[in-house]
């Protein structure tokens, strides 16, 4: 079964959000190992927007490196005077299948609905980007209003739609507004990330509690747009306990669902025509 993690993060010389582990480099070479260890086939890295165009340049040099393993949703200056041509072009940096947007800046928390990013939302689906959103709360709905006015644009949820580490709440209360997530499923340019789940969860690993929200997840999208991952560097558990904790604790993923969710699906999702290993 082909396993692909859905995000991950690697960087150089700084440090990322508290809730990261706090090493100054955590390389590609550091990833890849710690993928095998765990039985990950390939990964989608997250280029930390903190860090600027460097973190873009080092995950092209991992997918120069290993161009079956990694490919990249990167990030630029969205109010940069050449921002409509970077979209335009954007494919052609090695591993580049589009975006990764938080727009939780204090700056950028407007844009999700003002209309600011009209030009980006267009832009992208004219050059088939796929765009991640760290969409959460109120959020959500303006997620879905953008997928409505631009339906050849496909456009996943970051981090199951709770957050991510910037999230407060766990157990029920973090999900006590799935419903508004789950009413996104009709849209079928919209899917979902399952990144991140055991942080989520006050419970110890396999987090049995949490399991019955996530079924609901793939149930309402589908397994075709429901896609398993880590944000490795802030889990608390093992890489092999975040793929164990889907392929050996939930009975009822099996098959080729289990497959799809795993990795398969992100990986057509994505159009990530990945290449024969070495």
């Amino acid at each position: 079964m082909l396993i692909v993690d859905s995000q991950i993060h690697i960087w150089q010389n700084g440090k990322m959000s508290s809730h990261h582990r706090q090493d100054a480099t955590y390389s590609i070479a550091d990833a890849v190992a710690e993928m095998a260890s765990a039985g990950v086939d390939g990964a989608v890295i997250h280029p930390p927007s903190a860090f600027g165009e460097p973190s873009n340049a080092y995950a092209v040099e991992a997918v120069r490196q290993h161009p079956d393993k990694f490919c990249i949703l990167g990030h630029f200056d969205l109010q940069s005077p050449d921002r409509e041509n970077i979209v335009a072009h954007w494919h052609e940096r090695p591993g580049m299948r589009g975006f990764r947007f938080t727009l939780s800046e204090p700056h950028q928390k407007s844009w999700w609905t003002d209309g600011s990013l009209d030009w980006f939302w267009a832009a992208s689906e004219k050059a088939d980007m796929r765009i991640g959103l760290l969409a959460s709360g109120a959020n959500i709905a303006a997620l879905g209003s953008i997928a409505r006015r631009y339906p050849g644009l496909k456009l996943h949820v970051d981090h199951i739609g709770r957050g991510g580490g910037r999230a407060a709440e766990k157990d029920d209360a973090i999900y006590a507004d799935l419903p508004q997530m789950l009413a996104l499923a009709k849209l079928p340019n919209v899917a979902v990330k399952l990144s991140g789940a055991p942080s989520t969860s006050s419970e110890a690993y396999p987090y049995k509690n949490i399991h019955g929200y996530l079924r609901q997840i793939i149930e309402a999208f589908g397994p075709e747009r429901c896609f398993w991952g880590t944000d490795i560097t802030r889990m608390p558990i093992s890489y092999r306990q975040c793929v164990t904790m889907f392929t050996e604790e939930m009975p009822w993923l099996k098959g080729r669902d289990l497959e799809l969710v795993m990795g398969a699906a992100f990986v057509q999702w994505l159009g990530w025509k990945r290449p024969a290993a070495a």
